[in-house]
């Protein structure tokens, strides 16, 4: 796993331009190319000419999956998240100095590197190698942040600030000045979108646009999408069971007399609900829509400046989200106003676990669980020079910690001698095929643990057993083989906890 330190070799072939688009809380089936009704017009056109993988995992959470993507190392090896005596988290840990993030990698290779949006790594973007940054630092309120950076540098908000907007804004101001000042130099743009992350704050006019949609409740909802999914080839074994004793993954009990008596912590059947609590999520849902909306809108203007500036077909798009959608319910911010207009600033609404048990659909779990429905989520590539046949579905497994490797790979930059080995893989081969399932893939967050082996997945909760699955057959993990293969959950049991061992290895590297 260690190897000698060495500076990265680049080829000296003009390399593609790279924009990796990040969304927040977004899950499995909210896209409309993922079988959602969300109108994603855009996005769903990036996987009709390019790839949609349905396998692709991230490390259940924000924070761990934002390290690990842009440093191409699992969180737990760098500091940026824990797993049993091996301490490390979001807030005041930092990376080791050999942990550096991707833009380091990349500028011998001549990129130019570019940040937006949503940060919740370690350190500040400009510090990190990036050439320019707006970093919105408060998630808490998408209309008038309190924590703003411009280049690290404390930024006021323009009046009329929406985030999703924002983060469009600049970056596409950044790709004009790239267009005027460097446009020989090839560039990263790394746009990291917070919606659709709570608190559901969303523009009136989007809203209106999804209008009574979701009126016909989440049972309905999540059975239309489970139909399309079967269509469109995404997903192999049976639609899982709602699991009506899962809630949040935090008990905030106070807050929920704030947010009133149309709040539910249970996925419970829609038609157990109360006339009022069914007013109340359906608006939840809209608001959630809304801001998914509203990113395709923008992801649609960053694509026009693309065009405008004929970059279009030399830039490889990654889209993705950071984790499956949240079953959280909290106030936090400027708190609650039951006064105030769903989705404006004065409100903080949650999705809650009823209508995350839908966008996470064919999966089980949320946010912060390991199972599929917290750790698996949508990603598209698009490049259509060099993937073939648009459109096509890759079952190719892959995780954030193999967009580091993939992005070097693009940019011909050769780090094989770098200080610790990456533990991903470039995924570029599965660009032409799928390239097969026969790695082995790593989870820990809170507690919760997981690891996929080839055909098998091995996963438990932070208070449950371990449970095993043929995940080949049975995506959505609703059969536990536990029980039928107990040496099959001690041989994986093992190859997970020898992972750990080497993680604590590392803690000694210096």
């Amino acid at each position: 796993m260690l190897l000698n330190a060495s500076a990265a070799e680049v080829k000296t072939e003009k390399p593609p331009n790279i924009l990796l688009i990040l969304v927040d809380d977004m899950g499995y089936s909210d896209l409309g190319c993922y079988g959602g009704e969300i109108n994603t017009p855009v996005i769903d056109n990036l996987a009709s000419s390019g790839l949609r993988y349905s396998q692709f995992y991230n490390c259940a959470r924000c924070w761990p999956t934002r390290a690990a993507l842009l440093s191409g190392y699992y969180p737990q090896q760098i500091n940026r998240d824990s797993v049993l005596d091996v301490r490390g988290g979001g807030g005041g840990s930092k990376r080791p100095k050999w942990a550096r993030l991707l833009p380091y990698y990349l500028k011998p290779a001549g990129y130019r590197s570019y940040h937006t949006g949503k940060w919740h790594i370690d350190g500040k973007p400009i510090g990190n190698g990036f050439d320019s940054s707006l970093y919105i630092g408060d998630q808490c309120r998408f209309f008038s942040p309190k924590t703003l950076f411009k280049n690290d540098k404390k930024y006021k908000p323009k009046e009329g600030f929406y985030a999703t907007t924002a983060v469009a804004d600049h970056a596409i101001e950044v790709l004009k000045d790239h267009q005027i000042n460097y446009a020989d130099k090839p560039f990263f743009s790394f746009v990291a979108f917070t919606a659709p992350h709570f608190p559901l704050h969303a523009l009136p006019e989007d809203i209106a646009r999804v209008g009574d949609r979701y009126k016909v409740g989440w049972d309905a909802i999540r059975n239309q999408r489970w139909e399309r999914l079967q269509k469109m080839g995404l997903i192999k074994g049976a639609l899982s069971k709602v699991e009506f004793n899962q809630g949040p993954p935090y008990n905030f009990p106070k807050q929920l007399t704030v947010l009133g008596d149309g709040e539910v912590t249970r996925p419970v059947p829609w038609n157990d609900l109360t006339e009022k609590q069914k007013e109340f999520q359906q608006v939840k849902m809209t608001i959630h829509a809304a801001m998914i909306e509203r990113i395709d809108i923008e992801v649609g203007r960053i694509i026009k400046q693309l065009k405008t500036m004929d970059a279009f077909e030399d830039t490889v798009i990654f889209f993705l989200s950071d984790n499956g959608a949240s079953a959280e319910l909290m106030v936090r911010g400027d708190g609650h106003d039951p006064e105030a207009a769903p989705g404006s600033a004065g409100s903080y609404l949650c999705l809650g676990p009823g209508w995350s048990t839908v966008a996470n659909t064919p999966f089980r779990k949320h946010k912060t669980w390991t199972h599929e429905g917290g750790s698996c989520t949508p990603f598209i590539v698009h490049w259509p020079k060099q993937t073939a046949p648009l459109g096509a579905i890759r079952e190719t497994p892959g995780h954030v910690i193999d967009i580091v490797p993939t992005i070097l790979d693009l940019a011909g930059v050769k780090t094989a001698k770098q200080r610790v080995a990456f533990p991903g893989q470039s995924l570029l081969p599965s660009f032409k095929e799928d390239s097969g399932d026969d790695r082995t893939l790593w989870w820990s967050h809170i507690g919760n643990h997981a690891l996929r082996s080839g055909d098998w997945k091995l996963v438990k909760t932070s208070k449950g057993k371990w449970e095993l699955y043929r995940i080949s057959e049975d995506r959505a993990e609703t059969a536990n083989l536990a029980d039928q293969y107990p040496e099959k959950v001690e041989e994986l049991k093992k190859q997970w906890e020898a992972q750990v061992e080497e993680m604590r290895q590392l803690r000694k590297l210096k």
